[in-house]
C-alpha cells in the first residue's frame, strides 16, 4: 500500500512516518568563553538527523552554521523519530530538563502523512506553546505543508495551522516550511523521498539561519 506524500513521491505506508529511532539529546557547543546559549529543537527525525551519518543532522549542521556567525550556542537535540504533535506534547517536560533559554519547535508533519485530525495537531501544538510560554521562553515555529494527497480542504485546515499559532502567541516566530527549497527535490532528498540528504539540510539549514539568529538575540544574557 502506498501514498502520496507533500514532497512529490510515492513511499510504501511504513515510509510514510518520519523515522524510526530516538536520537541523542544534546550535542555539545563549540568554543570558550562566555556560558553559550542553550538552544533545545524539539521535533521528529528531521530535527534528529535520520539516516544521515553522524555530524551531518540538522542539529550538528546548524550549531556549526551558529559557530560560524560567532555565536556560543548549545544545541540540543530533541528530536524523536517518528514523533507526532501528541507525542511532543506528551514529552515536552522532560524535554526542558536541560533548561534551555530558546526553542526550535518543528513537529507535525507525521501528522499530515497519518492524515490525522488538523483540529488535533493545532490543540497540541497550542499546549506545546502554552507549556513553553510558562517557562518564559522565545520560540521558533517551524511550520509544515500538508501532503496534497489529502485534499484541499485538508491542506487548508492544516497548513492554516501554523502561522495562526504564531500570530495568536506573542513571542512565537515563524518559520513558514521547514523543508523550503528541499522537499519534492529527488537530489535534496534520501531514497525514502522524505528526508533531506547531506545537501538537502545544508539547504534547510541555510534558510532558517536567519531567523535563528533572530530568535537567539531575544535570549535575554
Amino acid at each position: 500500500m502506498s501514498m502520496r506524500t507533500g514532497y512529490g513521491r510515492r513511499v510504501a505506508l511504513q515510509k510514510v512516518v518520519i523515522g524510526f529511532s530516538v536520537f541523542p539529546l544534546a550535542v555539545s557547543a563549540q568554543g570558550t568563553g562566555q556560558e553559550p546559549v542553550r538552544l533545545l529543537a524539539l521535533g521528529d527525525s528531521l530535527t534528529a538527523g535520520y539516516g544521515l551519518p553522524p555530524g551531518q543532522g540538522f542539529v550538528p549542521r546548524l550549531q556549526a552554521a551558529l559557530a560560524a556567525k560567532g555565536r556560543q550556542v548549545r544545541v540540543l537535540d530533541g528530536g524523536v523519530s517518528g514523533d507526532t504533535s501528541a507525542g511532543g506534547l506528551a514529552r515536552v517536560e522532560w524535554s526542558l530538563a536541560e533548561n534551555p533559554q530558546a526553542v526550535i519547535l518543528e513537529l507535525g508533519a507525521n501528522d499530515g502523512l497519518r492524515g490525522l485530525p488538523p483540529a488535533s495537531t493545532r490543540q497540541n501544538l497550542a499546549g506545546i506553546l502554552y507549556k513553553l510560554a510558562a517557562r518564559n521562553l522565545p520560540v521558533l515555529l517551524a511550520g509544515m505543508l500538508a501532503p496534497p494527497n489529502l485534499g484541499a480542504d485538508y491542506g487548508r485546515e492544516f497548513n492554516a495551522i501554523y502561522p495562526e499559532l504564531a500570530a495568536a502567541r506573542p513571542g512565537t516566530m515563524l518559520y513558514p516550511f521547514f523543508l523550503e527549497g528541499v522537499a519534492g527535490n529527488p537530489a535534496l532528498n534520501q531514497a525514502d523521498g522524505i528526508h533531506p540528504n547531506q545537501q538537502g539540510v545544508g539547504i534547510v539549514v541555510d534558510g532558517i539561519l536567519p531567523h535563528v539568529e533572530r530568535l537567539l538575540d531575544r535570549v535575554a544574557r
